[in-house]
C-alpha cells in the first residue's frame, strides 16, 4: 500500500488565491497518487474552486476553514503573531503538530520566514534560515541562497548558508562534491566587503569544496553548484533573471509582429523558443525551500498560477521524500561535533 504524504497548502496566499492555488492542488493530486492536500482558508471561497475535480482527487483534498489571511503588505512578524487563525499560520501549525509533512504558501515572504522560526521552529545550530532556489544555467544547476529570508547577513550566516546549500545540493540535487562559492564584486581575493571577506575566511577553513568568489555573470555560466549571498542581493538577482526572461519573450513577440520575414523564420524557431522558455520558466520548478527550520516549508512565487503551484507541490513532495529536513539537521549536528573535537 502506498504511503500517503500530507501537505498543508495556504489557499489564501498569493496574488491569484484561491482559484489558481486550488487548481494547482487539483493538478498535483491528479499527478501524484501518494499526495493528500489540506487547503487552509475560507471554506466558502475554496470549495467552489474544487467543484470540477474528479472523485478520486476530491478524496485526497480537504479544507480546514480559517477566518483570517496574511496580506502581502502586512508586517511579517506582527501578522504571524496576531493572526493565529490565518490560513498561513494554521498550515504551519499542522507541520509543527505532525499532521502534515510539509506546507506551501505563495503569500507574504517575510511572514513565511517569521512563521518558520516562530511556529515551526529553527534548527538549534542555525542562526537564521535561508531561502534557496535551484537556477538553470548553461552547463549545470546552481543553487542560490539566500534569496530573501534575511535582508542583511553576518559572516556566520553566510557560512551557515553555504553549509545548508552544500547539503541540499548533495542530498536533493544528487551532486557528490558540490562546488561552493561566495558572490562578490570580483573574483580577486582583495574584493568583497568586510562581511564577505570574513565569511570567505571561515569557508576556507571548512571542509567544503570552496572555490572562492564568483561574480554575477558567473552564475549564468554555471561556475559553481552553490552560490551564497545575503537575501537582499539574492532576491535582486532572482527577480532580475525572471524579468529578463519575460522581457526577452515580449521583445521577440513584438519584433516578430512588426516584420513579415521574421514571421516566416519563426515557424522554424518555435520549437527552440519553446524549449528555451521551458528551461528557464520558474513555473515548472515553482518552489523555494526555507532551509534551517524543523519542517518542510516551501515558498511559491507570489504571482503563481496553477502550473507554478503544481511545480511547488512537486518540489515539496520531493524534499519530503528525500528527507531534506533530516539531512540538513543531521549534517549540521555532525559539523558542530567535528568543530568541537577540533577545538
Amino acid at each position: 500500500m502506498t504511503k500517503m504524504l500530507t501537505i498543508a497548502l495556504d489557499a489564501m496566499g498569493g496574488d491569484n488565491a484561491p482559484i489558481e492555488i486550488c487548481k494547482g492542488a487539483v493538478q498535483a493530486c491528479g499527478q501524484f497518487d501518494d499526495l493528500e492536500i489540506v487547503l487552509t482558508g475560507d471554506e466558502e471561497k475554496i470549495k467552489p474552486c474544487l467543484s470540477k475535480a474528479s472523485s478520486d482527487v476530491l478524496k485526497r483534498l480537504c479544507v480546514v476553514h480559517t477566518t483570517e489571511s496574511v496580506l502581502m503588505d502586512e508586517l511579517p512578524t506582527s501578522a504571524i503573531r496576531k493572526k493565529r487563525n490565518s490560513s498561513m499560520r494554521v498550515a504551519m501549525e499542522m507541520v509543527r503538530a505532525g499532521e502534515a509533512q510539509g506546507c506551501l504558501s505563495a503569500g507574504n515572504t517575510g511572514a513565511i520566514v517569521a512563521g518558520g522560526v516562530l511556529v515551526v521552529g529553527r534548527l538549534p545550530s542555525i542562526d537564521r534560515p535561508a531561502l534557496g532556489v535551484p537556477l538553470p544555467t548553461i552547463n549545470r544547476w546552481t543553487f542560490l541562497l539566500d534569496v530573501g529570508a534575511s535582508v542583511r547577513s553576518k559572516p556566520l550566516n553566510l557560512y551557515q548558508y553555504a553549509l545548508m546549500g552544500n547539503i541540499y545540493s548533495k542530498k536533493i540535487m544528487g551532486i557528490a562534491s558540490p562546488e561552493v562559492a561566495l558572490l562578490s564584486n570580483g573574483t580577486e581575493e582583495i574584493k568583497g566587503d568586510d562581511v564577505v571577506v570574513e565569511a570567505r575566511e571561515m569557508l576556507l577553513r571548512s571542509s567544503l569544496n570552496f572555490k572562492g568568489y564568483v561574480e554575477g555573470d558567473d552564475i549564468v555560466h554555471g561556475k559553481a553548484d552553490v552560490v551564497v549571498c545575503d537575501g537582499f542581493m539574492g532576491n535582486v538577482i532572482l527577480k532580475f533573471g525572471e524579468g529578463l526572461m519575460q522581457g526577452a519573450r515580449s521583445i521577440i513577440k513584438e519584433e516578430m509582429g512588426r516584420r513579415f520575414m521574421p514571421k516566416i523564420g519563426l515557424l522554424f524557431m518555435i520549437p527552440m523558443v519553446k524549449a528555451l522558455w521551458a528551461r528557464f520558466n520558474y513555473e515548472k520548478y515553482g518552489g523555494t525551500p526555507l532551509l534551517g527550520v524543523k519542517g518542510t516549508l516551501i515558498k511559491a512565487h507570489g504571482r503563481s498560477k496553477a502550473p507554478a503551484i503544481l511545480g511547488a507541490l512537486s518540489a515539496a513532495r520531493n524534499f519530503i521524500l528525500k528527507k531534506g529536513v533530516e539531512h540538513v539537521s543531521e549534517e549540521l549536528e555532525s559539523q558542530e561535533r567535528n568543530a568541537d573535537c577540533a577545538g
